[in-house]
């Protein structure tokens, strides 16, 4: 059963992040980590997509988002398969999710 991370997005409602197939949780967008890394992280999957959140600026050099992305979809994982989602609300807001 797949398994989603619920996330508020300012002024879009909640969206739903897919947590299955994820292979890696990079700060910085798409572009690579250079680019925007106080206020993107990137969702890597397996079948070559992304999603990359924009959120609110955190320290320069920061693992605080990225981490509480990956304990987020761990926890979500280890949820029963009744429990298909895990409603998370970040310390830094999130204003976009992009999937490509």
């Amino acid at each position: 059963m797949e398994k989603f991370l619920s996330v508020p997005v300012t002024g879009a409602g909640t969206q739903l992040i897919p947590c299955s197939d994820v292979k890696f949780v990079e700060i910085g967008d798409a572009g690579g980590p250079a680019s925007n890394p106080t206020t993107a992280t990137t969702i890597y999957y397996g079948d070559a997509q992304t999603l990359t959140l924009t959120h609110a600026a955190v320290a320069a050099n920061s693992v605080e988002f990225r981490t509480f992305i990956q304990d987020s979809l761990a926890k979500v994982l280890k949820l029963e398969w009744t429990e298909p989602s895990l409603d998370i609300v970040p310390k830094f807001a999130v204003s976009a999710i992009a999937y490509a």
